[in-house]
């Protein structure tokens, strides 16, 4: 436990994306009440000065880390007697797992409580990125639907789901909705990878620029969550920002980024795919439409709203006839909550981390991935992240850092526009 109850709780946060690091601190404050020390592993989605300061979370950036760095640092940090009392993994689920394993071989005389989860909508991936998860101390789920579903996955391969804690998204607030008069804004929240082909995103392109014509007196933004370049949690192969240019659209269509809290101050219709942006505008009773043009299909992950009563299309905003939202539905999903629900969200997961921190020990890593669950599986995963914290790493010199800096370029290159030429070539 923290060597006083009177000291504060030392709190660290790994993340590997712009989002996962907003996620990651947020939650950090909720269930620990503390400032975290915040790293963001280095990688092919490493986010950008601007991106760390868009999300609005810190004025202090996380520290740029490797896996093995990281490990180095709260090894480091017991030695020191500051060791962290908390660490918050907000990272894809194959990291967790080998991070997991990494402070496991630490050996600490006491490890840190290890609590990780979700950044939003949990609809690809469900049993294979939970059971990666499966040894964290803490696994929050977003709402009490994602909580029956977390433990149905965990009891169903026979794994304990007590670590399961029931909590919501973390940067869920604002003030609700309301609206004002000469102000009619619509706003269609894009995802990186959803839809992922380029005659699907042309096609959302074409209809938004269509709605902005139809509405001349409406402003149509498309929010964008990075800038060409830049990557978040999932990778862009087909930036908006390019497809856009070979189209021709009315002055009231425009391009924005920023905190998507701040959008949503002035929204007056939330249009999306499946992106987590239309939980946030419920919360806020913002009007919220998820488009069924392309399908309902789990690939496009617009299937989680199912019973909603938000799926729409075009035809129908065109048209102005606007969904409205099943109450018992927003419920479940732990959204629109009324009174101080939402406040005490994250009760019962601040009440387990200051359970298992008062302990006098913590038990061992205990994961569900081992070499004798998954001998032909496990073993890729942890090579593939190299976690060997007693092999020093060179120091990044200026030319280090330069080879570096371009190598990441020349990557994020032949992701947005290398790959997608080869995919058209193979369509032929």
């Amino acid at each position: 436990m923290p060597a006083s109850t009177e000291q504060a709780v030392r709190v660290a946060v790994l993340a590997d994306s712009d989002t996962r690091w907003k996620w990651g601190a947020l939650t950090a404050r909720r269930i620990a009440a503390a400032e975290p020390t915040g790293f963001v592993l280095r990688g092919r989605a490493t986010p950008t000065a601007r991106q760390l300061a868009e999300t609005g979370v810190s004025t202090t950036p996380p520290r740029e880390v490797t896996g093995a760095e990281f490990l180095r640092e709260v090894r480091d940090a017991a030695a020191r007697g500051e060791g962290y009392d908390v660490v918050v993994l907000a990272l894809v689920g194959g990291t967790v797992r080998a991070v997991l394993q990494g402070l496991s071989e630490l050996a600490l005389e006491r490890r840190p409580v290890i609590v990780t989860g979700y950044v939003g909508v949990v609809y690809e991936k469900l049993a294979d990125g939970l059971l990666l998860r499966h040894g964290a101390d803490v696994v929050l789920a977003n709402s009490r639907h994602d909580a029956e579903r977390f433990r149905a996955v965990y009891e169903g391969v026979g794994a304990d789901a007590s670590a399961v804690v029931e909590a919501a998204l973390p940067f869920l607030g604002g003030a609700p909705y309301a609206p004002e008069e000469g102000r009619d804004t619509l706003v269609f929240a894009a995802q990186p990878s959803v839809p992922a082909t380029r005659a699907e995103r042309v096609y959302l392109l074409r209809r938004l620029i269509g709605h902005a014509r139809q509405h001349p007196g409406r402003e149509v933004l498309l929010k964008l969550r990075s800038k060409p370049g830049e990557h978040t949690t999932h990778l862009e192969e087909l930036p908006y920002q390019r497809l856009v240019r070979d189209l021709a659209a009315p002055p009231n269509f425009r391009l924005v980024y920023g905190h998507m809290g701040e959008v949503l101050d002035r929204t007056d219709l939330l249009v999306t795919v499946s992106s987590t942006a239309a939980l946030e505008a419920l919360h806020r009773r913002v009007p919220t439409a998820v488009l069924t043009d392309l399908g309902v299909r789990e690939a496009l992950g617009n299937h989680h709203f199912v019973g909603s009563g938000l799926l729409t299309s075009f035809e129908r905003l065109d048209a102005d006839v606007r969904p409205k939202p099943d109450e018992e539905w927003l419920d479940r999903q732990g959204v629109a909550a009324g009174g101080d629900a939402y406040a005490s969200a994250f009760d019962a997961a601040r009440e387990r981390v200051a359970e298992l921190l008062a302990r006098p020990a913590l038990p061992p890593v205990a994961p569900y991935y081992t070499a004798d669950t998954a001998p032909g599986y496990l073993p890729g995963i942890l090579a593939r992240h190299r976690l060997d914290v007693d092999t020093p790493e060179a120091r990044p010199g200026g030319l280090r850092r330069i080879v570096r800096e371009a190598a990441r370029g020349a990557y994020r290159h032949g992701v947005q526009r290398v790959a997608p030429v080869i995919r058209r070539l193979g369509e032929l």
